[in-house]
């Protein structure tokens, strides 16, 4: 699933095209992609006609576009989903989901392969959609506030990776920069939170940031054409990676092998030499 420097980089592509331009039409080819939108298809169309696009902003995963009359064109992209700024006479990829036609000829097209994605109109939610108020704050959103986030990680009974996921905690951060990020600050994914001295949890919020700032340089992390901004480039972060998807592979650092371990459904990466697994039982 894109985690937030491959969000960003779709943000970003939105804030260079669409911005400015009014939806001339829109339709729905599959009422799974606005399931989040209750009324529906018609209801849908009917929110975004006329309307011109006037922001693109994020939170964590989430990302919406500011429309002129206060809503907000609300979208997740689930595992496989792209909004991609076509020219005119662009032939429909193959899982069209979603067409808004633009007022200059143009097509923004949400694609989405598996349909985990969805787009919804938020009333009033310009500045900040009601559906996403539960949501923390991003590392690199100007509300976030570090000292709360070490507080209320070190008050959790839970393992350090599994605050890091937790999106009511800190957003944006998923499997992939969760893994890096451990590896940065040299801990292990089952350490307890509760046993993390401050300078500690300081340092993985540092080594999130670091990641991530380090990912967006480059476009993200892009494991297959399903990766991509606006424009159909992918992004490149997968080269620097140093602990994610590289079981059996040395270690940067010291050189012992990558170690996969499962972990909630999927996998977690670690070095067992920078990264020793703590004593203490894990919740």
């Amino acid at each position: 699933m894109p985690e937030l420097p491959e969000v960003e980089v779709v943000r970003r592509g939105l804030e260079r095209h669409v911005l400015d331009a009014t939806i001339v039409d829109a339709e729905v080819f599959t009422g799974r992609s606005i399931r989040r939108h209750l009324p529906g298809a018609p209801d849908f169309v009917d929110r975004v006609r006329d309307r011109t696009l006037t922001a693109a902003r994020r939170r964590g995963k989430f990302l919406w576009l500011a429309l002129d009359d206060d809503a907000a064109l609300l979208a997740h992209l689930g595992m496989s989903g792209q909004l991609r700024v076509q020219p005119p006479g662009t032939p429909d990829e193959l899982h069209l989901r979603i067409r808004f036609r633009l007022d200059d000829g143009r097509e923004l097209r949400f694609v989405d392969q598996r349909t985990f994605g969805s787009m919804a109109v938020s009333a009033g939610g310009a500045i900040l959609p009601s559906e996403l108020a539960h949501i923390a704050p991003d590392p690199f959103e100007a509300g976030y506030d570090e000292d709360a986030v070490v507080d209320a990680m070190r008050r959790r009974r839970t393992n350090v990776k599994r605050a890091l996921l937790d999106q009511s905690l800190i957003s944006g951060v998923g499997n992939i920069y969760a893994d890096e990020a451990l590896w940065v600050a040299r801990l292990h994914y089952a350490r307890p939170t509760a046993t993390l001295r401050r300078a500690e949890a300081r340092r993985v919020l540092a080594a999130v940031r670091e990641v991530m700032t380090a990912a967006l340089a480059v476009g993200g992390t892009s494991f297959d054409a399903l990766y991509v901004g606006v424009d159909g480039e992918r992004g490149y972060f997968t080269r620097s990676l140093e602990a994610y998807d590289r079981a059996g592979e040395p270690c940067s650092r010291c050189g012992s092998p990558i170690r996969r371990d499962r972990f909630m459904n999927r996998s977690s990466f670690t070095c067992p030499r920078c990264q020793p697994r703590p004593r203490r039982p894990h919740w």
